[in-house]
């Protein structure tokens, strides 16, 4: 019994852990920032819990206070699934920087029940050993389960469950493991904890239906291989019509798409890839990283009739909620590749006209090996010799707000002879925190930055004419300190 205890507590260690970055993701990202937080704050709490463990376990250890600390684990980790949204809501809010704000959440949320998974070792341990002489076997048959369990626990919910049930659904899981793990530890109190588990099932089953009734308003809360995606119906904020956008991290929309057109694109920022046929006429093949609501390609896909589109998208969920909700449709000229951008772009032999990325939409989600110099230079080497690089950013210019744009900056002007910055709201105010379109020019032939076409000219009037700060070094594989140069919040 022991032993099966054990392992079970470590495999709920794990699977916490990882749904914990599921549940801070919309609020707080899933940069490295959020997963130090997670997996510090979680050993800290291991060890804590395995130092009272130990304490409370040589006063007088017996199987009812092992089966009541797994109780209160079971209540914590359900407490979890009740309080996530409002803790993580007011610390979004309020914690002043990303550090402060995943350390702060994760303490909160987390720190409890680790406290008590890691006391369950060490008081397994006392209950366990019934000769002097073989204790050293005895702890380390015991601690060998306990990490066969958390392996256990990590396969099983990267592979299946986080795939399969969302975040709340496996919280309330773990809690009805762990509350029948308490039982078989002790029959002791048995009517308490049948209540409990009947109180955790009546929550699972209110959590199901109550994600029926928001599917039924097209209200969608689904958790991917790669992200929790969030998935509603709105309204624009400057036509009033209606919307449906797609939501994979915090500080702002990932996709977004009129009901009443499809094609139309929504979001101000995939406008400027309109710029690509101004800077490059005769574009006819064309690379998009980044899928999200695949606005640009189905634009584009409307628009340019002889185009040529690859788009590489990580995550093929992505791709079936796009075509499952964001009207995607397959077209032999739009080529869908199901990998992570940096792999395709070091891999592929492939020669494109444009280059587009949508691949830093999430301020607290940059994937760093996406912006250093390596991958610039891949970008560089796939264009054709008059070919332009389109990079929608999130930052600012000037300030703390703006490090990673003008690291991002210095790291394109090392590779390409020609950079400009579009800033998609505010094209005068440098710390105005907002899309900025990155485009860099192959050729050395000075382009026009004016047109005859009203719409291009509009974009183009948002060329950055101002200074931009040469205070930062480029960014490389070996070092790219992006979640420094975004770890303020505001």
């Amino acid at each position: 019994m022991l032993e099966i205890i054990v392992f079970v507590c470590g495999a709920v260690v794990m699977m916490l852990e990882m749904v914990g970055s599921r549940i801070l993701a919309p609020y707080l990202g899933t940069s490295i920032v959020v997963w130090t937080s997670l997996i510090g704050i979680i050993l800290g709490s291991l060890s804590l819990g395995y130092y009272w463990g130990g304490k409370i376990a040589d006063e007088k250890p017996s199987y009812r206070v092992l089966s009541i600390i797994l109780l209160l684990a079971a209540f914590f980790i359900a407490g979890i699934a009740l309080s996530k949204s409002l803790i993580l809501g007011f610390l979004q809010q309020h914690a002043g920087s990303i550090h402060v704000g995943s350390a702060f959440a994760t303490f909160i949320l987390f720190a409890p029940p680790s406290i008590l998974l890691g006391a369950v070792s060490p008081y397994a341990v006392k209950l366990k050993i019934d000769d002097l002489q073989r204790c050293g076997a005895t702890v380390g048959s015991l601690y060998a389960i306990s990490t066969i369990g958390s392996i256990f626990g990590t396969f099983l919910a990267g592979f299946f469950l986080i795939g399969f049930f969302g975040s709340t659904n496996i919280l309330i899981i773990l809690a009805i493991i762990l509350i029948l793990t308490s039982l078989a530890a002790s029959m002791k109190d048995r009517l308490a904890k049948l209540a409990g588990i009947g109180i955790l099932m009546m929550l699972f089953i209110g959590a199901n239906v109550y994600d029926r009734y928001l599917a039924s308003a097209d209200f969608h809360d689904i958790d991917t291989h790669y992200n929790r995606i969030l998935i509603y119906k709105s309204v624009d904020p400057t036509t009033a019509r209606p919307v449906r956008v797609m939501v994979t991290g915090p500080q702002g929309r990932q996709s977004t798409m009129f009901l009443d057109d499809e094609i139309e694109l929504a979001c101000n920022y995939t406008k400027f890839y309109k710029l690509a046929p101004h800077f490059k006429p005769s574009m006819s093949k064309v690379l998009m990283l980044g899928g999200g609501g695949y606005s640009f390609p189905k634009y584009a896909m409307s628009r340019y009739p002889d185009l040529q589109m690859d788009v590489v998208e990580i995550d093929p969920d992505v791709t079936a909620l796009a075509e499952r909700f964001f009207a995607l449709k397959e077209n032999p000229r739009l080529r869908i590749i199901h990998e992570d951008a940096r792999t395709f772009l070091n891999t592929t032999n492939e020669k494109y006209d444009v280059i587009l990325g949508d691949i830093f939409n999430s301020y607290y989600s940059i994937p760093f090996h996406l912006s250093t110099i390596e991958t610039v230079e891949r970008y560089h080497k796939l264009l054709a010799d008059d070919g332009v690089v389109l990079m929608n950013t999130l930052c600012s210019i000037d300030g703390d707000a703006g490090r990673f744009l003008r690291a991002e900056y210095v790291t394109f002007k090392m590779v390409f002879p020609q950079v400009f910055l579009f800033p998609v709201v505010a094209p005068d105010d440098g710390s105005r925190w907002q899309n900025i379109m990155l485009v860099a020019l192959k050729s050395k032939e000075k382009p026009a930055l004016n047109s005859d076409n009203p719409d291009l000219n509009e974009l183009l009037s948002h060329l950055w004419t101002g200074p931009i700060a040469q205070d930062l070094p480029h960014l490389m594989d070996d070092f790219a300190p992006v979640e420094r140069y975004i770890s303020t919040l505001n």
